[in-house]
């Protein structure tokens, strides 16, 4: 390691909840879902008729363009190379093409729900190896028909229309809107410039099981894997965590396998858990980056977001869940300091993004 330390410096978001981290946090914190009837398109002859989508019509393209601006604007910077992750499709590639445009070719990521994850991690090691000052990550994911009705056909999405990660009676996942960007540089020279740090990236892992086509192992030994990996790059000991963002999607086996990975990383007693996709829904390709925002913003208000849709325990799922109001970790010295954000997708790819408060 060089020694050099990746700051998180600018955030610009939309979700369910509207503009901004403000009103995403606001939910997140107090267990609020955002889902609602889908109007976006005709949903008449699907099973599932909700999901959290962003007010009005937003066009994928000019979303990312807007939070980019924001995250740069915050930060204090002008750009940088830019890391996208976004749907494959030629349809997202022609909407997105302005967003080359402006803020240059990059490199675009399309590993499903692992996309952002990704390329947050390779973000990250262009900086500690110097090869890169500042790069700028951005998503997106606005819930359209195709990917709603391959969900829906194959009984994915919740039949109660909620999220319930780890909680007795889930039925499946809920999708949502997401589009996120961030700036990521060296800390030293985010300093140097009078930058305000707003929480640093201490490690990140990457892992696969190879285990199914759409099926986590079930020991979840792929996700355990990249928990170490970032702790180890963290140069943290489980012990160290104050919190888990859990990739839970209310998937009845994938919650169980992230149960799993958690008690083979920390023991009897994993730190507490709560998984942010209970309020915001899934949002693919965009959800790591979602998810870590969400993460730094809770770090930094010293509270823990809420585990939304909770029914009653499942006995394969024990945790010390985030459960009817945030919560306080500590003060002090012994304030909420470290936190992990894990994500997996299908083909059993696994990330794990560490962050510690500034």
């Amino acid at each position: 390691m060089t020694g050099i330390r990746v700051a998180v410096t600018g955030v610009g978001v939309r979700s369910a909840f509207g503009a901004g981290i403000g009103p995403l946090l606001a939910a997140a914190l107090h267990g609020t879902p955002g889902f609602g009837p889908v109007d976006r398109f005709d949903v008449t002859h699907r099973q599932a008729r909700r999901a959290a989508l962003a007010p009005g019509s937003p066009v994928l393209g000019e979303a990312i363009t807007t939070v980019l601006t924001e995250a740069t604007d915050q930060a204090g910077v002008p750009g940088g190379p830019l890391l996208l992750a976004r749907h494959g499709d030629p349809v997202t590639a022609a909407d997105c093409a302005p967003v080359h445009e402006r803020w240059g070719s990059g490199r675009v990521y399309t590993g499903a729900c692992v996309a952002a994850g990704t390329a947050v991690a390779d973000a990250a090691a262009l900086i500690v190896t110097g090869r890169q000052d500042r790069v700028l990550v951005a998503a997106g994911y606005l819930v359209e028909p195709d990917t709603f009705a391959v969900f829906d056909a194959g009984r994915a999405l919740a039949r109660d229309g909620t999220a319930r990660p780890f909680s007795a009676g889930r039925s499946g996942l809920m999708l949502g809107d997401g589009v996120v960007a961030v700036v990521l540089e060296s800390e030293a020279v985010a300093l140097r410039r009078g930058a305000e740090v707003l929480a640093v990236l201490a490690g990140w892992g990457r892992a696969g099981d190879g285990y199914h086509v759409c099926r986590p192992a079930p020991d979840g030994s792929g996700l355990a894997r990249a928990i170490r990996a970032a702790l180890g790059r963290a140069g943290l000991a489980p012990g160290q965590i104050d919190y888990v963002n859990a990739n839970a999607t209310g998937s009845p086996l994938a919650d169980q396998a992230e149960v799993r990975a958690l008690h083979t990383v920390f023991g009897p007693n994993p730190p507490p858990v709560s998984s942010s996709k209970s309020v915001h829904g899934h949002a693919l390709e965009a959800s790591a980056l979602l998810e870590l925002v969400v993460t730094v913003e809770a770090l930094r208000a010293g509270l823990l977001p809420v585990n939304a849709g909770w029914l009653g325990p499942d006995p394969e799922c024990a945790l010390d869940l985030v459960l009817n109001e945030p919560r306080q970790v500590g003060s002090g010295a012994r304030a909420l300091r470290y936190a992990l954000s894990l994500n997996s997708a299908f083909g059993g790819a696994n990330t794990a993004l560490l962050v510690a408060a500034a």
